[in-house]
């Protein structure tokens, strides 16, 4: 089958496809979100702003569910400085929150922006996001990442990308699959790799550079990494039977993967430096879906051992091995936060399927969603969202819930289906 890896370069050589791109739909909000108006940054440069900064971090905060933003045409002046807030015109509309700012244009882009307290009529905190002009919507993810933490006390996570795979039928009736990375607004959608062999279990190296995952291009699935900024790729596996699930290990030095050269599935480590492998769990049920807390020390997994799927936990210092998830018939999948309290799993209940979290020191599981055949949980990097696939009609579309169940939202694609959906970790300004 034809298979390509597209050499790609962030903000260089994009090679994108409209029907990959998702659609944000907040279906669900907090009760009573605080108002907060993000008036037009000012723009200092040559010609016309490379993005309008304000509505990007206005559609940020109001996919929180968290903000109401107030609408432009509702504002009854437009500051860029604070020399020109007049807070009784943001009083007279019921604003809560005001921030302003002016993007600069240089060898680089620089945005200043500050936030208002409206009642008090007081200047919160300023702030200043430098990027190249490339990066132009990335620098506005980052201004509502301050303010997001500066009025959640949480750390946003809008300047952070997700990767899936998109399914489209070709009239022939056959399937195409295209491994995609975008912003975390599903905006940006560039292909790293498309074909009609399948593609699974996309991950994230730690320092958000590479991605891992299985293409069945070799007519058998196999493990591949590559590296995002150059397109290199390296096959890591291709044993007979089974190569799944591979996840980086905290420090990156090692992979956790699934093999089933040996006989049952079971999870193997691979050091990445010496390609060796070592092989952790040893029994004839199957051992699947590897998971590293965030410490390093050990790794969650999914092993019907027990009769059903359930949640385990391996400590790679001793070998000891224990359960996890009791409350169910079926619980698989687990993704730890990165408080390493948190565990997004699969729960089955009522013949259902749902994203559920497990609290690991409560040991208590809430189920998140209401939808039936919901799978490949992913959570964010500040731990505040679950990105997940589901089913809507005939189509697999993404959706997103907070982890205490208060916010929802889809991000179906223009096109086909979107599966496998795993969110990147916070990435390091350039």
């Amino acid at each position: 089958m034809l298979l390509r890896s597209c050499l790609f370069v962030l903000g260089l050589f994009l090679t994108t496809t409209s029907s990959a791109q998702l659609e944000i739909q907040v279906t669900r909000g907090i009760d009573n979100p605080t108002s907060i108006a993000i008036a037009p940054f000012a723009w200092d440069g040559l010609g016309s702003a490379p993005t309008d900064f304000a509505q990007i971090v206005d559609s940020d905060l109001a996919r929180s569910g968290q903000f109401s933003p107030v609408s432009r045409r509702d504002m009854l002046s437009l500051p860029a400085a604070r020399e020109e807030i007049f807070y009784r015109d943001w009083r007279a509309i019921s604003t809560r929150y005001l921030v302003i700012g002016r993007v600069s244009q240089g060898t680089q882009l620089r945005v200043d922006f500050s936030l208002h307290d409206v009642e008090r009529g007081v200047e919160l905190f300023s702030g200043q996001v430098v990027s190249a002009e490339s990066e132009a919507r990335m620098a506005a993810h980052r201004v509502a990442d301050s303010i997001y933490e500066k009025l959640t006390g949480i750390p946003g996570a809008f300047a952070t990308r997700l990767i899936y795979v998109s399914v489209t039928r070709n009239p022939d009736g056959k399937d195409f699959y295209r491994l995609t990375v975008a912003d975390a607004d599903g905006r940006r959608p560039i292909v790293l790799l498309e074909g009609r062999d399948p593609i699974l279990a996309p991950s994230w190296s730690p320092d958000g550079k590479e991605v891992a995952y299985v293409s069945f291009e070799s007519s058998r699935p196999a493990i591949y990494r590559q590296v995002l900024a150059t397109g290199k790729r390296e096959q890591l596996t291709n044993f007979q039977g089974l190569n799944n699930s591979p996840v980086w290990s905290p420090d990156g030095k090692s992979m956790a993967l699934v093999l089933s050269k040996d006989g049952s599935p079971d999870i193997y480590l691979l050091d990445l430096e010496t390609k060796q492998f070592k092989r952790l769990t040893r029994h004839y049920g199957i051992d699947t879906e590897p998971t590293w807390m965030p410490d390093g020390q050990s790794l969650l997994f999914t092993s019907d051992r027990g009769g059903r799927p359930q949640i385990y936990r391996y400590e790679l210092a001793t070998g000891k091995i224990e359960r996890v998830t009791f409350e169910g018939r079926y619980n698989a999948r687990a993704r730890v936060a990165e408080d390493g309290r948190n565990v997004a799993l699969v729960h089955q209940r009522k013949g259902r399927f749902h994203i559920a979290v497990f609290d690991l020191v409560t040991e208590r599981l809430t189920v998140l969603t209401e939808t039936s055949l919901d799978e490949s949980p992913s959570i964010a990097p500040n731990g505040s969202l679950v990105i997940y696939a589901t089913k809507r009609g005939e189509r697999s579309v993404l959706g997103a819930v907070a982890v205490d169940g208060g916010v929802k939202f889809s991000l179906p694609a223009r096109s086909g289906s979107v599966q496998e959906p795993a969110w990147s970790p916070m990435l390091v300004e350039q």
